[in-house]
């Protein structure tokens, strides 16, 4: 997505916000209909690194992430997922930006989990792109905050 620079930002929270939805949503599946990979590796810059909640840490690359992603749906481990964007916080300054995200992970149809990403963000040819995403789950003692819990108009 081309970015048109203005003092603001408003236009830049815009098109990263849009970034991650697509982002989002292009990771989802159902029985019938696969994910989209080849949008969800787009959002990336080459040679991006993933950081998932597990511990301990274990950085993977987006091919990684991807084949990870085939396989739990290949052994039908995940049959259906869905990923959900919530709140979203965005910081930018430059060509630079930092993007909190909340979501909600639907598994199975049946197992809801929530998360919060961190994604750094660089412009790119006037295109932002993720050069890293690290995440984390919500647990009983580490809620999502309020800000980020409650799911943005579109």
């Amino acid at each position: 997505m081309a970015v048109k620079r203005n003092s603001d930002n408003s236009t830049d929270v815009s098109a990263i916000k849009e970034l991650v939805r697509s982002q989002y949503a292009s990771v989802n599946w159902t029985r019938e209909r696969d994910a989209d990979r080849s949008t969800f590796a787009a959002a990336f810059l080459s040679g991006a690194s993933l950081f998932p909640a597990a511990r301990p840490v274990k950085p993977q690359t987006v091919d990684q992430f991807v084949d990870r992603m085939k396989r739990l749906r290949a052994e039908g481990t995940l049959a259906t997922f869905e990923e959900t964007p919530l709140g979203c916080e965005v910081r930018v300054f430059g060509n630079v930006a930092v993007a909190f995200v909340a979501c909600e992970m639907l598994e199975n149809g049946s197992t809801m989990t929530r998360d919060v990403s961190a994604a750094v963000l660089i412009r790119d040819h006037d295109r932002w792109r993720i050069a890293a995403q690290a995440w984390d789950g919500e647990t009983e003692t580490r809620k999502i905050p309020d800000d980020l819990a409650v799911r943005e108009a579109q």
